[in-house]
């Protein structure tokens, strides 16, 4: 028998989250993370982004054989094939997938089991500022909400203090909230 124990909440190894937290504490430089992406434009509205290697944990990272393939296309209505989401509703799903990693992580943090999670997002915007037909209209969305419906061994109280923490940490719910900084630069 193996005396190798990890202690696993929610899906989350705890003892490696928890040496990760310590190692980062120790050396700040381990936290500086670089994420990259490369979009294609196909036709239309469809475009095809990969994503594959990136810089974190004071290294390169090459631990992904094969690149991520996320596809984006627009509904008919809005000229496209149907053929994927378009880049709005991705945003959606960044926001979602990024708070679930987070309610999943603290709550394990702080040993509470989740039972169940589930995040309902939706985003309005006014087209007319995409189309430049009003530029006092802003193009992106106006409002996200986000339900969230959880279920865990903890008090409402508890299940509360983890939605803010969770939002306070999310980089995706902080990217929506303060404006980012975004250079475009063209080659011809």
């Amino acid at each position: 028998m193996s005396n190798d124990t990890t202690t696993a909440l929610n899906g989350v190894d705890v003892d490696q989250l928890t040496e990760t937290i310590s190692a980062i504490e120790d050396d700040p430089d381990l936290a500086r993370f670089e994420f990259r992406a490369r979009t294609e434009w196909l036709e239309g509205a469809q475009a095809r982004t990969t994503i594959q290697r990136f810089y974190g944990a004071g290294q390169e990272d090459d631990s992904r054989e094969e690149p991520f393939v996320l596809e984006g296309d627009e509904p008919p209505v809005l000229l496209g094939s149907n053929q994927a989401p378009n880049a709005v509703e991705t945003v959606l799903h960044a926001l979602a997938s990024c708070l679930a990693v987070g309610y999943a992580y603290n709550a394990a943090a702080k040993d509470i089991t989740l039972d169940a999670l589930e995040l309902e997002m939706t985003g309005e915007l006014d087209l007319q500022g995409f189309l430049g037909l009003n530029e006092e209209v802003r193009p992106g969305y106006d409002n996200i909400r986000v339900r969230a419906r959880i279920k865990a061994d903890a008090p409402r109280e508890t299940l509360e203090e983890l939605c803010a923490y969770t939002q306070k940490t999310s980089p995706v719910m902080d990217m929506l909230r303060n404006a980012v900084p975004v250079e475009v630069e063209i080659e011809a």
